[in-house]
């Protein structure tokens, strides 16, 4: 297939030509013997990194397989548990409702889904600045101090007396959170190829699925809180904070800005793992702004199509997310039993987003693993809008479309690599990131007060985007061929030979965007 990943190593183009004087270079200062071309200064850190790197090693399979397990020990585990309160933090307005959170504040009609849908608003304004600042400063201390900050903003959501003050804590809530899914994208594509990433990204994505488990056998232990004085619901808001803070500590901590500022690392092991990652062609770190790379976004078909994308999957899980146990508990349940039932949703999250994950990474097609996604996502959609008469239909229903929230990997991973450019890539991963607060903007709002208990508006609207996702997903498929046959580029064995021989080096590491690009291959 096109999409391989040794096509995307880069040899050198044509025209290239020594340079008779490099004097001025660092690399020229270290006796670089690989240089065929001037050394450029906007190459990524990683770059300079290795020229200044004396105990290089040659890629060996074993230790780079022992190495990634090093890796994997080390950073997944930490952003797995961010993802996991993220989604905890967030939805846990969800459960709240079920514990009395709407009658204790005097929320009328809309004021919930207004709640709901401030939070993404908040998100979305947030991803703008933070586009910027990613690029700036170091991804993982950003990363530490937004988890820190939500931590704060959700046990905060304990003091809410009224519908302004609820209101106030989700706002600064979704602006915290909205460095979440950027942050994680950029760190994951530094440590790992692109098709390394896929299992990697589902299992820090795993977090959803765990947190709709956790989010259930919280919300049913703290109902069993009898305190008039002080709620269940606020109770819960303070633990799941206090919880928060203590893993953004961690994060500080723990997770490296990058590879090339690991501890648990020898020199060794860095120059062994950015020489592996290289073949990505999407860089570490530069910190250097080109805009016309920022200008670049707006005419690039891929990324609109992923927006796109993006939009119809997120519209149905945020109406999952935001009312899943709420419908739960209209077919007749109590508020701990709709909360137990919603436990079940986490272990379709978890078992699509492994399945979709590990598919990727071994037969690619990510196309058609959103597509495969898409059809129990319709035929829950069409559960939940025409059985009901049936409330073991209906949660059937609310399950399988569960199986949606696997599609966003897809997306994020191909957003870390498809996007090449150090200032397209973090402004890209935030337009995805924000283009996911947009479709559960639009969720919520599909769950009016006229339209209560069924809220048929909203399940069919469920079943249509889910519909319309997997259309789009095939016609990003088709463009990613056509791009591919586009470039014009030397044959994959050509390619690795120049690789193996070490010539152009510097070129895998040029801030150059995909389209720029002209042996950057696209996978699909």
């Amino acid at each position: 297939m096109a999409s391989t990943e040794k096509a995307d190593v880069i040899g050198m183009t044509r025209g290239d030509a020594p340079s008779s004087d490099t004097s001025s270079s660092p690399a020229s200062a270290i006796g670089d013997k690989h240089h065929t071309s001037p050394p450029r200064h906007d190459l990524d850190q990683a770059y300079w990194y290795m020229q200044h790197t004396a105990n290089a090693t040659e890629e060996n399979p074993q230790e780079l397989s022992r190495l990634r397990r090093k890796i994997d020990w080390w950073i997944v585990p930490i952003m797995f548990c961010c993802y996991t309160m993220q989604f905890i933090d967030k939805v846990s307005l969800n459960y709240a409702a079920v514990m009395g959170l709407n009658q204790e504040l005097k929320l009328q009609a809309n004021e919930f889904s207004n709640a709901a849908t401030w939070f993404f608003i908040a998100f979305l304004i947030a991803e703008v600045p933070t586009a910027l600042i990613l690029q700036r400063v170091p991804v993982a201390k950003w990363l530490g101090v937004n988890v820190i900050l939500w931590g704060i903003a959700t046990a905060c959501t304990a003091a809410a007396h009224n519908y302004p003050s609820l209101m106030a804590a989700r706002i600064f809530l979704g602006i915290f959170e909205a460095a979440i899914a950027p942050c994680l994208i950029l760190i994951s594509s530094q440590w790992y190829t692109k098709s390394e990433a896929a299992p990697r990204f589902s299992i820090w994505y795993a977090g959803l699925g765990v947190g709709q488990i956790i989010g259930g056998i919280v919300s049913y232990a703290f109902q069993q809180v009898q305190n008039p004085a002080f709620s269940g619901w606020r109770i819960m808001f303070i633990v799941l904070g206090l919880v928060t803070v203590v893993i953004g500590v961690a994060t500080l901590f723990i997770l490296p800005d990058t590879p090339m500022q690991a501890r648990f690392m020898s020199e060794a092991e860095k120059v062994m793992l950015l020489k592996h990652v290289a073949v990505n062609q999407t860089g570490i770190r530069n910190k250097k702004y080109n805009w016309s790379q920022a200008l670049e976004i707006f005419g690039d078909v891929q990324l609109w199509l992923m927006v796109l994308l993006t939009i119809l999957i997120s519209i149905s899980s945020g109406v999952i997310t935001t009312y899943s146990a709420t419908l739960i508990r209209n077919f007749g349940y109590t508020p701990p039993t709709a909360a137990l039932l919603n436990m079940p949703s986490g272990l379709v999250s978890i078992a699509s987003t492994f399945i979709v994950g590990y598919g990727v990474r071994y037969t690619s097609n990510r196309w058609a693993w959103i597509v495969g996604c898409c059809v129990p996502g319709v035929l829950g959609g069409g559960l939940m809008s025409f059985a009901t008469g049936s409330r073991a239909g209906q949660l059937a229903g609310i399950y399988l479309v569960n199986a949606i929230t696997a599609t966003l990997i897809v997306i994020y991973q191909w957003t870390g690599s498809n996007i090449g450019g150090q200032t397209k890539r973090a402004m890209s991963v935030a337009l995805i990131s924000g283009s996911f607060s947009v479709g559960n903007i639009i969720g919520p709002q599909t769950f009016q007060a006229k339209d209560r208990p069924q809220y048929i508006p909203a399940k069919i609207t469920v079943l249509a985007t889910q519909a319309s996702a997997a259309l789009v997903a095939f016609v990003l498929f088709l463009y990613y061929v056509w791009a591919n046959k586009r470039k014009n580029s030397p044959s994959a064995a050509a390619v690795e030979s120049m690789a193996e021989g070490g010539q152009g080096e510097d070129r895998l590491w040029e801030d150059q965007t995909d389209k720029r690009n002209p042996t950057f291959r696209y996978v699909y």
